[in-house]
């Protein structure tokens, strides 16, 4: 039986998932969950993820939530080149402390930028005040920094000459930006040569395929119902106002 990957490509670690599973030629079904609409509050998802996010993954009866542990698991049970998570303990050392960097970093500043420009004033009918953008920015540029300077150095991937799963994990959430009208590979050229090697490394049509919905998703975030993304207002108020 093909795995079960319950995915919404908005989403950067959905994104993730999606491509390396493509990239690897391993057959799963696409299990469509729109987080707009709230289709992960649904009581046959809490069934495969009781915490109520996406990626989730289905196994036959095991189910797996964390989009880094379905891509190693994926690793593992499909024996995919090595180059994605070395046996090299040096170079796997690389990709393990990128993936262990992220979640507090690019992971959050790059989001942040999306929620800043395109959720808030859709769903608050108002701008995030000028002093949480600013940080917003900060922040962000912070994380593109550390990216640069001490992950990628002058190496060609973040492990060293192979594409790994720390490129993967990295590209998803430093493209999620640009979907908000911010862009970061202006003035980054080391950070735009290495955009283009790993989009070749993917394969241009499935990194673009991958990302074309995001890439509209100022236009489909506007033509919603509002009224149907008030559920987002707590988590609103708590980060910028």
């Amino acid at each position: 039986m093909p795995l079960e990957l319950y995915l919404d490509l908005f989403s950067q670690p959905c994104r993730s998932v999606y491509i390396f599973a493509k990239k690897n030629n391993i057959p799963f079904d696409f299990k469509q969950t729109s987080l707009m609409l709230g289709d992960q509050h649904g009581e046959e998802f809490g069934k495969i993820n009781m915490m109520r996010k996406v990626p989730a993954m289905r196994d036959g009866e095991f189910c797996l939530s964390e989009s880094i542990a379905m891509m190693m698991y994926m690793v593992e049970k499909f024996k995919t080149p090595d180059h994605w998570y070395p046996a090299d303990l040096q170079k796997r050392a690389r990709v393990n402390e990128y993936l262990a960097w992220q979640h507090g970093e690019i992971r959050m500043h790059g989001s942040k930028m999306f929620w800043v420009n395109v959720m808030v004033p859709k769903i608050m009918g108002k701008e995030v005040p000028q002093d949480k953008r600013d940080d917003a920015v900060e922040d962000l540029n912070r994380s593109l920094k550390m990216i640069e300077e001490k992950f990628l150095q002058d190496k060609p991937f973040i492990a060293g000459d192979q594409i790994s799963l720390a490129d993967l994990v990295a590209i998803v959430e430093i493209v999620q930006p640009l979907a908000a009208g911010v862009d970061v590979f202006e003035g980054r050229p080391k950070l735009s040569a290495w955009k283009d090697r790993v989009r070749q490394k993917i394969g241009p049509e499935l990194f673009d395929e991958a990302h074309k919905g995001v890439m509209g998703a100022m236009e489909v975030v506007k033509a919603l119902d509002s009224s149907k993304l008030q559920g987002f207002k707590p988590r609103i108020q708590k980060m910028f106002f």
